[in-house]
């Protein structure tokens, strides 16, 4: 079925249901980033195959809502659909809930899958829905228009030892019910997948990527019980569980054994999905705050910590042999932006403890560097020469921590412009690598430092500036973040995040640098304690595009600095030709 004919078998679901409008999130019933396939709901109706983005369809109209990250990538995939974009925070462009009740009457009906919907938009919708004489239902109407929906996986979940996790699944959940108890709350619903695998220290890979498994948990002041797919647990994992006190149930159990539930006070994060506050609001009380473990699993422990540090040695070793390999080969043999993805892998692959990538690569060539969130299909992408630049952000999953790593680079001749803007964006990178704050600061702070260079040249980029990054888990992981919106979480010692500024140009180049950086103690003052940022990566950059006159001596230094840390961590794992071009890559500026 072509996309237009799957929107026109959903309204006719529509009209069947009396349904006026319906709204297809990019979630799974655990409101993941990236979701496993039986849940690619919006991107199977759509086409559009972004991480972030939703459609609503109305009987005669529909359109997909999404941010700057696809404004250039959603054109292309939505060409013929008949779904319109909406550039989401771009002035002019409506609230899809205004934009459904302009196109709805009043006394209309508008629906959603609950299990595919947070509770936070599902409360959203409700509230302005009913404001205006609409009702909001929850309806599953694509599991009838989406006849050969995926099976779900049967991929086993295995055990994060304690060597790499650095605590045991007993102290976490003694941590997690000490805030429980805290909150007034006699249990605790955990619901999105990465929480679930680091509480109980356990890895699956049901979620391309991300080494999650389909899972909820329950947890009681003298119970925690797992509901998933028992047979995919390993002995191994089953003997950790028993050893914890952590029951095993069925996956498809769940929402059956949450009914029985009553007389509890229960902490569920605004973010689970709205079927499980639909079934246990009638007979409980509901306490709507964070998952105590999000914020836990955020901080890294010294074991978690040192375990990054290894992963960027193999990474680093990994990536230089890459970019040496395509440096010299462009132009000498065809590539295209598909194989040399591929490519990037097999020298991953060939490090320790590698299990896969940490998100499917962006490799784009000249103009599809401006594609934020590029990803080059086997058939049409394109052909890469020794001409211009290339952007390559990828990432790693290793057994003992995640990477995830950029670098814009020249493949021949590349215009001074450009050279100006790769220096721009680096200045960027640079001055939130120097950060010092106090305490109590938050991503929202520091975001200006990343783009300030670019500020002043009246330029910016459509993405935040950094995320937080799983060990051995989501390589996007909150709940911080360094971005322009306010995000209330304050920055704490410990926490893993990208800095990663950027600059794109429609149809000629896109720039972007990232590193990973551990926030960690700095000094204590009378003031304050003060943090400062490390840099976790190892990777060099290409000196031939860094205006050195447009640097300050501090930012001379800092790039010197890097370069001499990056050489004596990697250069005792490179040899011949490689460790040469490598050797002056990383010489002074």
């Amino acid at each position: 079925m072509k996309v237009k004919e799957k929107v026109a078998s959903l309204r006719e679901e529509m009209k069947k249901n009396i349904i006026d409008a319906f709204i297809v999130y990019a979630d799974d019933p655990h409101m993941s980033e990236y979701l496993p396939a039986e849940w690619q709901e919006r991107t199977w109706l759509s086409g559009f195959s972004g991480s972030a983005g939703f459609v609503v369809v109305t009987l005669n109209k529909a359109g997909l809502w999404t941010d700057g990250r696809y404004f250039t990538q959603a054109p292309k995939e939505l060409k013929g659909s008949g779904i319109d974009l909406f550039k989401d925070g771009v002035e002019g462009t409506p609230h899809y809930i205004d934009w459904i009740i302009s196109e709805t009457s009043k006394g209309a009906t508008v629906a959603v899958n609950a299990l595919a919907t947070s509770h936070s938009n599902w409360k959203e919708l409700q509230q302005k829905l009913d404001k205006n004489n609409r009702t909001l239902k929850s309806l599953p109407l694509l599991d009838k228009v989406w006849a050969k929906r995926p099976a779900p996986s049967k991929n086993p979940v295995f055990v994060q030892p304690m060597e790499r996790a650095g605590q045991s699944v007993t102290d976490k959940l003694a941590a997690i019910r000490k805030k429980m108890k805290a909150e007034g709350a006699t249990a605790h619903v955990i619901s999105s997948l990465d929480d679930v695998a680091w509480t109980l220290n356990l890895r699956g890979s049901d979620v391309s990527c991300n080494p999650v498994f389909l899972g909820y948990v329950l947890v009681t002041m003298n119970q925690c019980s797992l509901f998933v797919d028992v047979d995919k647990l390993n002995e191994e994992a089953k003997d950790l569980m028993k050893e914890a006190g952590v029951e095993l149930k069925s996956y498809h159990d769940f929402f059956d054994y949450l009914e029985k539930v009553e007389n509890e006070t229960i902490l569920i994060a605004p973010n689970c999905n709205q079927a499980v506050f639909e079934v246990l609001k009638e007979d409980n009380t509901i306490l709507e705050k964070p998952a105590p473990g999000h914020l836990m699993k955020a901080v890294k422990n010294n074991t978690e910590q040192k375990g990054f540090e290894e992963v960027m040695v193999r990474d680093g070793v990994a990536m230089v042999k890459f970019l040496h390999w395509l440096t010299h080969t462009a132009g000498k043999e065809e590539l295209d932006e598909y194989t040399i993805g591929k490519k990037l892998y097999d020298f991953r692959a060939a490090g320790k403890n590698f299990i896969g990538n940490s998100f499917g690569s962006v490799v784009g060539y000249k103009g599809n560097g401006a594609i934020i969130h590029y990803s080059a299909k086997a058939e049409d992408s394109a052909k890469v020469t020794n001409d211009g630049s290339i952007l390559v952000d990828s990432g790693g999953q290793y057994l003992e921590g995640t990477t995830d790593i950029t670098r814009t680079f020249p493949l021949g001749e590349v215009s001074d412009e450009f050279k100006k803007d790769a220096t721009t964006v680096l200045q960027g990178m640079i001055q939130l690598s120097l950060a010092k704050f106090p305490k109590g600061t938050k991503g929202v702070q520091l975001d200006a430092l990343a783009r300030m260079p670019l500020w002043k040249e009246g330029k910016d980029y459509n993405h935040g500036t950094g995320h937080g990054v799983g060990s051995f888990l989501n390589v996007h992981e909150g709940p911080q973040s360094i971005r322009k919106e306010i995000n209330p979480v304050e920055l704490q010692a410990g926490m893993v995040l990208s800095n990663e500024p950027g600059y794109y140009v429609e149809g000629e180049y896109g720039i972007r640098h990232e590193n990973l950086v551990l926030a960690k103690i700095w000094k204590k003052t009378e003031w304050n304690t003060f943090y400062e940022f490390e840099t976790l990566t190892l990777c060099p950059f290409f000196k031939s595009i860094i205006v050195k006159s447009m640097l300050s001596q501090e930012e001379i230094d800092w790039i010197n600095a890097y370069h001499k840390m990056v050489q004596e961590n990697l250069e005792p794992h490179l040899e011949g030709e490689v460790k040469d071009w490598f050797l002056d890559l990383v010489s002074p500026l």
